[in-house]
């Protein structure tokens, strides 16, 4: 389970983070991990035959009214239904797990002296921003 890796607590209070779509219980033998779940994304993951989709930004960060295939995001939902793909998201709880996406960037990067730019005493462990 993602909660493993990026616990929900660590995420900031305004953000979206978890399961919005699909059966979170259903078995996975083929993830798509992407930045963001736009139309072309959902549709790469249908074509790689991918059960569940991990997103790192949310798809909907305030109050959804509707979920019309005829809107934008609507169509995202729609076509991973449509084709069994469950969409999940980790956003700020996975910038803030430890390792987390800025450590795999640190190591993309190559980057050996890792710290905080601008220190937070409110978080000890330099994992927010």
């Amino acid at each position: 389970k993602s909660y493993a890796l990026w616990p929900a607590d660590l995420a900031e209070s305004w953000d979206a983070v978890g399961t919005v779509c699909g059966d979170p219980d259903a078995e996975v033998s083929r993830v798509l991990f992407a930045v963001d779940p736009v139309q072309e994304i959902a549709e790469e993951a249908v074509a790689l035959g991918a059960q569940l989709l991990v997103t790192h930004h949310p798809l909907y960060l305030r109050g959804t009214t509707t979920v019309a295939a005829s809107t934008f995001k609507g169509r995202v939902v729609h076509d991973l239904i449509k084709h069994d793909v469950a969409l999940h998201v980790a956003h700020t709880n996975a910038d803030r797990a430890d390792p987390g996406v800025s450590d795999a960037l640190a190591g993309a990067l190559d980057l050996r002296v890792v710290r905080p730019l601008v220190p937070d005493p409110a978080d000890r462990q330099g994992r927010r921003g």
